[in-house]
């Protein structure tokens, strides 16, 4: 094992590089991996359980308990953040890793502690491998975590969610944006916005969109997939006709894909991307002129990507689920002080985590500080209302969508230069998804 791929276990206070040895269960020798022989004679009781048979695992694992602050007074509750450190979507993971202490830190009140059990958080790099996100889940539940969340990816949200679900863990998933998140299963909960969110954002520049011709351009990917659903469920269905034009997430050179947007001539060019290749793409889309015969929309990604747009980022009109200072709240200040205080600054997904944290802090103490009963933790989260970094946010009991609100805004200046601000805030009631059947 690499490195890398060792998680790290931290808490509020904690310092940022905890050696990975210090993982509690791995210490004690009641991790699954730390006891292969054991396991081994375990068999025949396993293949009894219909899915992982963690709950089986656990029964016979000394000090479980503990990892869900369900034992003595003073136990933690133990997290497992399962996110992008390393791979293509780090520097959104690394946002998201930020949010999540300010949250800790916030919701428990500088303590750390929920009626007494801190909070302790391994991370669980997935590199944004779905595979390997799953790999990252089934260690951490083997070892009883009952409380899991991340996912900067829609790909591992999508894979992570139904495992954690089959055995009866609690996932709060982040940015992760594709619309199948939302009511996916009664476990399955959302910290961040989803695309059907950014696409009523989008709607709401278009006006009546009946008869109008509308391209999405997108990576072909979970999440490029996604926006073109959401866009065909809200613009198509307001009477627009909607195609696509998708992208392979490897392709580094967009020219031919561009190219083929342009040519569609539609009313309204809907781009959907995320990732490492986002330069070449504005660049792409510069150099062809396409802002000249087309309305742009698309959603502001994080600050570093700013300067991308150039002389075109004034033509441009942005959804945007947050940028740095863009809700003015009481609890963004603190949010940007905490972060700040450590080194950094907030950006587009800060929030996610620092609502993620939020949410963990409420299920937990709820429960008067444990975590052991999972079905207990959905029913405190259900319906539940509070202030978040961007508003008043609502967790809706029925499909577990996150109602929160939108911003449309204006990108001023090039180069470093380029400032961001709100041009109008859409109220959470405005930009809501349709409810959903619970599906599992």
């Amino acid at each position: 094992m690499r490195n890398t791929d060792l998680p790290r276990v931290r808490s509020v206070g904690a310092p940022a590089a905890a050696p990975a040895t210090g993982t509690p269960g791995v210490a004690r020798g009641t991790g699954i991996a730390s006891r292969p022989l054991r396991i081994g004679r375990r068999m025949a009781a396993l293949a009894a359980c219909g899915v992982l048979a963690v709950g089986c695992a656990k029964a016979g694992t000394a000090g479980t308990d503990a990892v869900g602050g369900g034992g003595d007074a003073s136990s933690p509750v133990k997290v497992g953040l399962l996110y992008s450190r390393t791979g293509p979507l780090a520097a959104y993971g690394k946002q998201y890793l930020e949010g999540f202490k300010a949250g800790l830190d916030y919701a428990t009140k500088g303590t750390g502690k929920v009626d007494g059990h801190p909070i302790e958080f391994v991370e669980q790099d997935d590199a944004g491998d779905p595979a390997k996100a799953v790999s990252g889940a089934k260690e951490l539940i083997g070892k009883g975590y009952k409380i899991l969340a991340g996912s900067t990816t829609s790909g591992v949200a999508l894979q992570v969610a139904p495992f954690a679900a089959q055995n009866k863990v609690l996932f709060i998933s982040g940015p992760a944006a594709a619309d199948k998140v939302t009511a996916l299963n009664k476990y399955t909960f959302r910290s961040g916005r989803q695309s059907y969110q950014d696409t009523l954002t989008a709607a709401s520049f278009v006006g009546d969109a009946k008869g109008k011709k509308v391209t999405v351009l997108a990576q072909d990917s979970a999440f490029g997939q996604a926006n073109v659903a959401a866009v065909k469920a809200v613009l198509g269905k307001a009477g627009a006709t909607v195609d696509a034009v998708l992208a392979p997430p490897s392709a580094t050179d967009l020219t031919p894909f561009v190219t083929q947007a342009k040519a569609a001539k539609p009313d309204l060019l809907f781009v959907a991307w995320a990732g490492e290749t986002a330069s070449a793409l504005w660049t792409s889309l510069n150099q062809q002129d396409v802002f000249s015969s087309t309305r742009v929309v698309t959603g502001l990604d994080l600050a570093a990507s700013y300067p991308l747009f150039g002389a075109a980022g004034e033509k441009i009109s942005f959804l945007n689920h947050y940028f740095a200072g863009a809700a003015g709240t009481d609890v963004e200040k603190a949010m940007t002080e905490a972060v700040a205080k450590s080194g950094g600054k907030p950006d587009i997904f800060t929030p996610d985590g620092f609502t993620a944290a939020q949410m963990v802090v409420h299920a937990v103490e709820a429960n008067k500080g444990s975590a052991d009963d999972a079905a207990a933790l959905v029913k405190a989260l259900e319906g539940w209302s509070f202030d978040g970094v961007k508003g008043h946010l609502t967790v809706r009991a029925e499909d577990h969508a996150l109602l929160q609100p939108m911003f449309q805004v204006r990108l001023t200046g090039t180069g470093a230069a380029a400032k961001p601000t709100v041009e109008k805030v859409l109220p959470a009631d405005q930009v809501a998804p349709p409810v959903l059947a619970m599906v599992g």
